[in-house]
């Protein structure tokens, strides 16, 4: 692309290499005419003056901006000169300048403006759109792998798992990431969230870190609290919308937002928002997939446990808001974690959910919390590890209200430690095989020695309410129906079940030492 300039201006034109710099940076899938590039990376542009150049006696400044209100101390603005950039193919004398200019690796991404300056005369040089580089060992975002960033950043095509862990089921899905106007739609995204809105300034240089910009996509795919993408919606009428198992890729999604005046698509639902996020991830650089959780766990109060009440006669006693779905889609993404550890324990995949469930820092966004944290059960670090861990490792707990107790306790009758998070699964790389990545996310509890057992603990509890009911109504048909101690039956057969499954664990136990040290 060669750009020409006034007659009466010192600039003859501008070429930017567009085909030959996007094709270098891996951004050709997305334009052949606009200049996109990748942080931390060399870029080339030739700049053609009128007359010949002397940098000794009438420099060249060139300055490079994004955001509203640039400035050098938030790393939105910087400023550089020939012939610092200057590539030795130049020629001085006919004033045919070739600039070799490289972002650094921890600049902003977004579109910069680029202005050069040369004898009181301006123009603007170009207008690059900077993205994340997976290619790059300085950036955050850096993979190894050239097979998985083929998968992770450049795939189109994917696959989402959902149905049951007895019977997994597969979905294409058409991410779409390159299709027109992508990057215009994803940066309007960045641009349209609250933290934007309240002040640019800090927003825009927080974008040269991938944590912060994947906070704030997850925070935009869902419209819960801003003007995201998607309005989800889990049952009732999808009158005015489209049914979420309709859609079978992003773009359609995202094209439909950004044309409608950024208004809220509808509808979705978790493995929509998955994959639309997974789309816009992928197109900024952030290596990224997408992830199903059966058996997902949604702990609503944060006890790491998903507890069902019910009363003495079986039935539940009131509602709970934790809940154990089929199953459950995220994202990964990987980068650097040097916010928890300098030592690189926590880089790697990172959870992320754009799903709208539990406010994050008071808003609807989840992530990303490391997966190797919630391998090792480590709670307490940022963002949202107790969230995550819950979902694919929380105990199931059964717990009975005894009503006729005065003090209302409630009797635990058992914990199902294994029944939470089963066959968490992604596309494999380079193939359409499904790959299991259970065991990236918790530490194997057994195998069919836990499945024996774990049937005893529900025996237990259907042993209990069926003796329990039958002593309460004997007992109702000869005495008072109103008591403040438990009954003789009740004491007895509690007692009794509870020796014989506190038996069972420490069999359960004794089992599971001797297989681990076989």
């Amino acid at each position: 692309m060669f750009v020409c300039c006034s007659f009466l201006s010192v600039f003859k034109g501008v070429d930017l290499h567009p085909q030959t710099n996007n094709a270098n940076h891996h951004t050709r899938e997305i334009s052949l005419t606009q200049l996109i590039v990748r942080r931390g990376q060399p870029f080339k542009l030739t700049l053609n003056l009128r007359q010949p150049f002397n940098a000794s006696v009438q420099p060249l400044c060139i300055s490079a901006a994004t955001g509203k209100r640039p400035t050098e101390k938030q790393g939105t603005l910087s400023f550089f000169g020939v012939p610092d950039v200057l590539d030795k193919g130049s020629s001085t004398v006919t004033g045919n300048l070739i600039l070799t200019i490289t972002p650094p690796a921890d600049t902003p991404i977004g579109e910069y403006t680029m202005t050069v300056k040369h004898r009181d005369q301006e123009m603007v040089l170009a207008k690059p759109v900077v993205l994340f580089n997976p290619w790059c060992p300085d950036d955050w975002v850096y993979l190894k792998d050239e097979n998985e960033i083929n998968e992770y950043v450049m795939n189109e095509q994917g696959i989402i798992y959902k149905g049951s862990s007895n019977y997994i089921d597969s979905c294409n899905w058409d991410f779409g990431q390159f299709e027109d106007d992508m990057v215009d739609i994803c940066l309007r995204m960045l641009d349209l969230n609250p933290k934007y809105m309240k002040d640019p300034g800090d927003d825009v240089s927080a974008r040269c870190n991938p944590i912060y910009v994947s906070r704030v996509v997850s925070a935009m795919i869902n419209s819960d609290d801003d003007r995201g993408v998607l309005e989800g919606r889990w049952g009732g009428s999808f009158i005015g919308g489209v049914l979420p198992s309709r859609w079978t890729g992003s773009y359609a999604i995202l094209k439909r937002w950004f044309v409608i005046g950024s208004y809220p698509v509808k509808y979705g639902q978790c493995w929509v928002f998955a994959g639309v996020m997974c789309s816009v991830m992928r197109l900024l650089g952030i290596p990224c997939r997408v992830v199903t959780n059966f058996e997902s766990a949604h702990d609503n109060d944060r006890s790491l446990t998903i507890d069902v009440y019910h009363a003495d006669y079986g039935v539940r006693e009131k509602p709970t808001q934790d809940s154990v779905w089929n199953y459950h889609v995220w994202v990964e993404a990987w980068m650097r974690r040097p916010d928890l550890a300098k030592d690189g324990k926590y880089d790697g995949w990172q959870v992320l959910d754009p799903t709208p469930q539990e406010k994050s820092q008071g808003v609807y966004c989840c992530g990303p919390a490391p997966v190797v944290a919630i391998l090792n059960g480590e709670t307490d670090l940022k963002y949202d590890t107790p969230f995550v861990f819950a979902e694919v490792n929380a105990d199931f707990c059964v717990c009975v209200s005894c009503q006729v107790k005065a003090d209302g306790s409630k009797v635990n009758i058992f914990s199902d430690t294994a029944r939470v998070g089963q066959n968490i699964s992604t596309k494999s790389v380079g193939s359409n095989k499904r790959m299991n990545i259970t065991d990236s996310y918790k530490y194997r509890e057994g195998g069919a020695h836990i499945m024996l057992f774990g049937f005893f603990p529900f025996l237990y509890y259907v042993i209990y309410l069926f003796v329990h009911v039958i002593g309460l109504q004997s007992e109702k048909a000869q005495s008072p129906p109103q008591r403040d101690l438990p009954s003789p039956t009740e004491n007895t057969v509690h007692k009794l079940l509870q020796t014989a499954f506190s038996s069972m664990t420490n069999v359960h136990h004794f089992v599971t030492h001797v297989i681990m040290l076989a």
